[in-house]
């Protein structure tokens, strides 16, 4: 046993690598080996020896990358500013978070009587580091805040119920819940809210009420106010202190089920839901305006969304009124109603190739809609109404750091908030849009960045996602402008499957037709070669989580298609994706192994079974990046991955695996997150032969 050992089944030889075991499914009459199925074991031994050749596998090409310092103190330099939240007042107070340049992660403060104070400190609670603040929401008088908070990556938390006059708790915290809403009672005699469960573990999925303890410390039980589906994402919100939305979403494939209730004419215990629509094949979502109105963005009879209104108390389909048209060429992303009576408008966010647009409405149709002038060409997010009248919004380009914008009904142009807040500043940034035609014959855009101008070859990071439905935009990325600055071009393709171009184009690129997503990114790589924007030595994919899985795919179709592939947290075994992760919720988007069909496409282009099933050749340069309380995309996907590619790989370009402990799917601390993004990019500039005197 000199030469190797053996842990729980899996063989190590002397050089740390996997050795491929027998293990051969039958699934639907035909044999699927997984020779790796012992690195879904996190905490073997075995799987514990291989993580540590691995790791220093990593440092040690990590070592040799010439930009790796220069990037990280660019991305560090970068993100060192203040960022604030959109703010929401209740009761004279207003509440944000904040994080300050330098700091780890963001704190929740309040401002009241021109003061500011630390109501939430992540890094206070924690000192590790380790602790996120997911989300929170102060009750209706400022009183009290719900604050959930999760650690080590799995985004599975705690909520806590904290006065907002001492930031003390002031009972035992809710347990099981995912990034849940929070909707308050509008009495804060008797405090109480809505919430939702999202995870399996106990059972208890769906919309639930809580009664904060009294004084004297006595709770009583939460309620189960309507349960939810082992597939379902339950949703609550709770508007104009009357209202009670509560929303079923239908695993990912746009779906969703709507109800209403008046609280006024029903107990909080057990609100009376009236079908907005149920079993209807649209996604809508809702808000009651201080018009009193019902107004729901739809796909209903709009694959690219638009705005309906309704009376609350008949709000089914029957008795909508179109208030926005859909817009055949941009995807309506959000809405807010701002102000009051004959001054009431609503504010409409739409993508049109990853640019924002935003524009004011009239309900009742008398006065023409007005573009609300932006910054530049970015992205808008998190437009919501506030109790004053006004709305707000996060604005961001990729030269520009997120800043928080208000926009009154009349106003010329939005404020900046707070008003001390510096003001965006013109970005510099280049950028074309370049169309390919993908192997069925579809024309997809790519759009193309860049610093110095389109005048020769230059090394090329193209990113894709291509999965939910989710429209690729652009915001900013400390870690892209780093690129850029040392004379890199960026591209993003626009593949089907995401959300670029309506419902149509997602559902064209998901399920059996996933492998259209693919296609598209090999053709947009072939169309920056061939529109000479780079070579293909100087082309490097990026994509993560299902972006991932994409580009891990194409390489595997092409692997003369780049010199290098950087794959963060992929889905990767598409045989056994269901099992691991949150992959049985996402069966509506890549399909169910149980079924025939999709199984045959699953197979078609799951990565690990392409690399196995074709043998040894020459690869590109890959860099895999998993991360250990990953529960959305389990890190048995890039563990097995790398181990399969290491075993066909039989070039001299490495395949690499950056593993974190800690950390997960989502948020983490500022310094991990530019440590990863400068790792990855240095990767990049390596193989694609980058270098700022270029």
């Amino acid at each position: 046993m000199s030469a190797r050992a053996v842990h729980g089944g899996l063989v190590l030889p002397a050089d740390g690598r996997a050795e491929p075991e027998a293990v051969v499914d039958t699934v639907h009459g035909r044999p699927v080996a997984d020779p790796y199925r012992a690195l879904e074991d996190p905490e073997s031994p075995a799987t514990l020896a291989w993580l540590a050749e691995r790791e220093r596998e990593f440092a040690a090409a990590a070592a040799t990358w010439p930009l790796r310092s220069s990037l990280a103190s660019g991305i560090r330099g970068l993100v060192a500013a203040d960022l604030w939240s959109p703010p929401v007042r209740r009761g004279g107070a207003v509440f944000a978070t904040r994080r300050d340049a330098g700091a780890e992660h963001p704190r929740l403060v309040v401002l009241a009587d021109g003061a500011e104070r630390v109501l939430f400190d992540p890094v206070a609670f924690d000192p590790s580091g380790g602790t996120t603040l997911d989300a929170w929401e102060p009750g209706p008088d400022g009183a009290l805040v719900a604050v959930q908070t999760s650690r080590g990556g799995t985004e599975r938390g705690e909520l806590r119920v904290l006065s907002a006059a001492t930031g003390l708790p002031v009972e035992e915290p809710v347990r099981g819940v995912r990034y849940t809403h929070v909707a308050w009672l509008p009495d804060p005699a008797s405090p109480a809210f809505y919430y939702v469960r999202r995870d399996d573990g106990d059972g208890r999925r769906g919309v639930w009420l809580h009664r904060v303890a009294d004084a004297r410390g006595r709770d009583a039980a939460d309620v189960l106010v309507q349960p939810a589906g082992p597939r379902s994402v339950p949703g609550v919100r709770l508007r104009r202190g009357r209202w009670l939305l509560v929303s079923h979403s239908h695993g990912t494939g746009h779906r969703n089920d709507l109800w209403i209730a008046d609280l006024a004419a029903s107990a909080p215990e057990a609100p009376r839901l009236v079908p907005v629509h149920v079993g209807a094949d649209c996604e809508s979502e809702a808000d009651v305006g201080p018009d009193g109105l019902l107004y729901l963005r739809t796909t209903l009879g709009a694959a690219r969304r638009r705005l309906c209104a309704a009376d609350p108390a008949e709000p089914g389909t029957g008795h909508w009124r179109e208030v926005v048209a859909e817009d055949p060429g941009a995807t309506l992303d959000g809405f807010a109603v701002a102000g009051a009576g004959d001054g009431t408008e609503v504010l409409v966010t739409r993508t049109r190739l990853g640019i924002s647009e935003l524009t004011a409405h009239d309900p009742r149709g008398i006065r023409p809609p007005r573009r609300v002038p932006l910054p530049g060409e970015g992205m808008v997010t998190r437009l919501e109404p506030d109790e004053d009248g006004s709305a707000h919004f996060c604005y961001a380009d990729v030269a520009t750091q997120q800043t928080v914008l208000t926009c009154r009904p009349g106003d010329p142009e939005p404020a900046r908030w707070p008003a001390a807040a510096a003001p965006p500043r013109p970005s510099r940034v280049r950028r074309r849009t370049a169309w390919c035609r993908s192997a069925d014959g579809t024309r997809v855009p790519v759009s193309v960045f860049s610093l110095r101008g389109f005048d020769e070859p230059r090394p090329t990071i193209l990113h894709a996602y291509g999965g939910f439905g989710r429209p690729r935009q652009f915001g900013f990325s400390a870690t892209v402008l780093a690129w850029l600055r040392a004379g890199g071009r960026y591209a993003v393709a626009h593949v089907r499957g995401g959300g670029d171009s309506g419902r149509d184009w997602h559902l064209r690129g998901a399920r059996r037709n996933k492998v259209r997503a693919v296609e598209d990114l090999v053709a947009a790589g072939d169309a920056l070669v061939a529109a000479g924007h780079c070579t293909r030595g100087q082309l490097c994919l990026s994509g993560g989580s299902a972006g991932g899985l994409l580009v891990l795919a194409a390489a595997m179709a092409r692997p003369d298609l780049c010199a290098a592939v950087i794959a963060s947290a992929p889905l990767a075994d598409m045989v056994r994706f269901e099992r691991l992760g949150l992959g049985a919720m996402w069966t509506a988007e890549f399909g169910t192994v149980a079924d025939p069909g999709d199984f045959a496409a699953l197979l078609a282009y799951s990565p690990y079974h392409r690399a196995l099933e074709q043998g040894r050749r020459d690869l590109p340069a890959v860099l895999l990046t998993g991360f250990h309380g990953d529960t959305r995309t389990d890190a048995a996907h890039p563990r097995k991955m790398c181990a399969a590619l290491q075993e066909v790989n039989g070039g001299a370009r490495p395949v690499l695996l950056r593993y974190e402990r800690g950390v997960g799917h989502g948020p983490r601390a500022v310094t991990r997150a530019v440590d990863l993004a400068a790792d990855a990019h240095a990767f990049a500039a390596a193989q694609t032969g980058l270098s700022p005197a270029r």
